[in-house]
């Protein structure tokens, strides 16, 4: 590789282990506006050990499962992947209209954002939360 890393961005990067990270990276740029910086070239099988992608200024890294190498494909456990966004309602439509399960249809919360939850082709769920403007 001759070409320098994208930096990571943001404080906490998720680092996927999906059925198929190729579709998945399609799939985020769709449904969460995503920019995808780098992408290492498949392996034989066409999966990808790594795939880059910048979503709502933070740094999201997949990879496809390689049970070969010890890196089965898991079922995703309890949490969340949360954005905090200029408009949730926005961004829950549009991932869902991309294929996203619809969870939780964005409303207002008792804490002060309008909120929304949906769960991703690959298993992953996502929720996105703006604050509620007052005045």
């Amino acid at each position: 590789m001759t070409q320098a890393l994208p930096p990571v961005l943001g404080g906490v990067c998720p680092y996927l282990g999906v059925s198929d990270a190729g579709r998945a990276a399609d799939f985020y740029v769709k449904a969460l506006g995503a920019t995808e910086v780098m992408r290492m070239p498949p392996d034989e099988k066409g999966r990808y050990m790594h795939i880059h992608l910048v979503v709502n200024g933070g740094s999201l890294m997949l990879a496809d499962a390689f049970p070969d190498h010890g890196h089965p494909l898991e079922t995703p456990g309890a949490f969340t992947l949360h954005l905090q966004v200029d408009d949730a309602d926005a961004w829950w439509k549009r991932a869902v209209e991309a294929g996203a399960e619809a969870l939780m249809p964005v409303t207002d919360m008792f804490w002060g954002d309008r909120y929304g939850q949906f769960r991703d082709p690959f298993g992953i769920r996502w929720s996105v939360g703006t604050p509620i403007q007052k005045g």
